[in-house]
């Protein structure tokens, strides 16, 4: 199964990157879809002609039809996909827990262990491929090349759980992909890391890249341009001596932002196979506390990482809507345990 760490460099949790032009001087007319062609790599002119009408491509802020012809001065927009990559997406009966439907969006709550979308090597059990069925069973004539192209615009590592919004119409899409581009989601994420936090509450920035000796991995560079910008809020919700419960709020959505950005700060999340937190990083190792870590890893045996709170303009209304989340249960588990632990030990 692909790890979502192989993931291209230029990826993030949100598929569509925004990419800003000014026409130069001098620039003799050329239709837009050609013009921008040239300065892009790996996007055929038939994608961004769909683009186009879909709505992810705007000069001087309103939209054009392809046979738009530039001009010196022109600025334009372009959401483009980080994650080129597409596959025939074959549906497959797989459990989806919708907690909200209609005609141009859908919010999914995903389990843990569930990658989000076709990849190299692992092109099945994927939501996508479940999506692709559920939506196939309502409609038999779905075109189900146009879900791969414009479903998705943000995604979530394979072990995080919680929501998960995806578009069912390309209009729909562009006006998602949009938001996420400009920051305007709100997305809050509840976490379990290693120690006792320092502060209640405060920022994280420093820019992610993959880490230059351990290619699955991603890390933080608070100095310098390398990577990109990255910003994290966090807040304290409950200390557990050991471990600490935060709220991360996202500002922005780079791959594996939290995770890298938590230890960047010495407080890893806990069990995180691929950045050290399947160790005991806090606490005095002795046999009877080492059995009691062992069995926390063994009851939530993945990342402890929940996407909690999902907010956005809805694509056809323009109101805000938001989505909560409850903490899974082996998280749930965990956390209690340790209020036990921690509590018969200040007793």
């Amino acid at each position: 199964m692909i790890e979502e760490a192989e993931i291209p460099e230029s990826a993030g949790d949100e598929l569509y990157e925004r990419r800003s032009f000014v026409v130069d001087k001098g620039q003799e007319p050329m239709r837009i879809d050609k013009w921008v062609q040239i300065r892009t790599e790996n996007i055929t002119r038939s994608r961004i002609q769909q683009g186009i009408e879909s709505g992810f491509l705007t000069v001087n802020g309103k939209p054009v039809k392809s046979n738009y012809k530039v001009r010196a001065g022109d600025e334009i927009l372009l959401l483009s996909l980080t994650n080129p990559e597409s596959s025939e997406i074959k549906p497959e009966a797989i459990p989806l827990n919708i907690v909200y439907e209609d005609d141009v969006v859908m919010v999914i709550n995903k389990p843990p262990n569930m990658v989000v979308h076709p990849g190299v090597g692992n092109y099945t059990g994927t939501m996508l491929n479940g999506i692709a069925y559920y939506l196939q069973q309502q409609n038999p004539n779905v075109d189900e090349e146009a879900l791969p192209r414009f479903g998705l615009v943000h995604r979530i590592d394979k072990n995080t759980t919680g929501l998960i919004v995806l578009a069912k119409t390309a209009d729909a899409a562009a006006h998602l992909a949009k938001q996420f581009a400009a920051h305007t989601v709100k997305r809050k994420y509840v976490a379990l890391v290693w120690g006792d936090m320092e502060k209640d509450e405060d920022t994280i920035v420093a820019h992610i890249a993959r880490h230059q000796q351990h290619r699955k991995q991603f890390h933080a560079y608070p100095e310098g341009e390398t990577g990109k910008h990255a910003i994290t809020h966090y807040k304290v919700m409950e200390r557990l001596n050991y471990v600490t419960v935060v709220e991360c709020v996202l500002e922005t959505g780079r791959t594996h932002q939290i995770r890298v950005h938590m230890k960047h700060i010495g407080h890893t999340l806990f069990n995180d196979h691929e950045y050290g937190g399947d160790r005991i990083l806090k606490g005095t190792i002795y046999t009877k506390y080492k059995q009691f870590v062992d069995n926390c890893f063994a009851i939530c045996p993945r990342c402890a990482l929940h996407a909690k709170t999902l907010g956005f303009t809805h694509p056809v209304t323009n109101k805000e809507i938001l989505f909560e989340s409850e903490l899974p249960d082996d998280m749930t588990q965990v956390v209690e345990k340790w209020r036990r632990y921690v509590g018969s030990r200040t007793e």
